[in-house]
């Protein structure tokens, strides 16, 4: 009779062990948003993806009234891993990608604004404009010794 209670148990211990495998494991993780006091930290999958990641950091922060505020917008940023090196994440690599990283930082992408022919030629007459100022006021300074 204890033999036929023993199978039981180890089984349902097998099953346990089986479902454990499967699942992927979940870890903490903190985010410093450049520019804010604080970091936000939440619970994320081994699997989840950079993109869904920031999504759920820029819900977070905006529930709870952060600011700067960032706006919603996945594609306006870049998710550094802290300690990993000078490369950011691309939205589809897996948050659990980088070993053990746990710290990473959320900075927004710079926008700069499209050069046009006009916008060009008005940079480059400034551009001459200084030097010929500083030169005549070099030679007002002369002259009037």
């Amino acid at each position: 009779m204890d033999m036929k209670m023993k199978k039981p148990v180890s089984r349902k211990k097998k099953n346990n062990d089986e479902s454990m495998n499967t699942r992927s494991s979940r870890f903490l993780i903190t985010i410093n948003v450049f520019g804010s006091a604080g970091p936000l930290r939440f619970v994320v999958n081994e699997d989840d993806n950079a993109a869904g990641v920031v999504e759920t950091a820029l819900k977070l922060y905006a529930r709870e009234g952060r600011l700067p505020i960032l706006g919603s917008d996945v594609n306006s940023f870049f998710l550094y891993p802290s300690n990993a090196g000078l490369d950011a994440l691309s939205p589809s690599e897996s948050i659990g990608s980088h070993g053990g990283v746990r710290n990473f930082i959320l900075c927004k992408k710079q926008s700069h604004p499209h050069m046009t022919e006009a916008r060009s030629q008005v940079i480059a007459r400034k551009r001459g404009g200084w030097r010929a100022r500083l030169q005549k006021s070099f030679n007002l300074k002369i002259l009037s010794h």
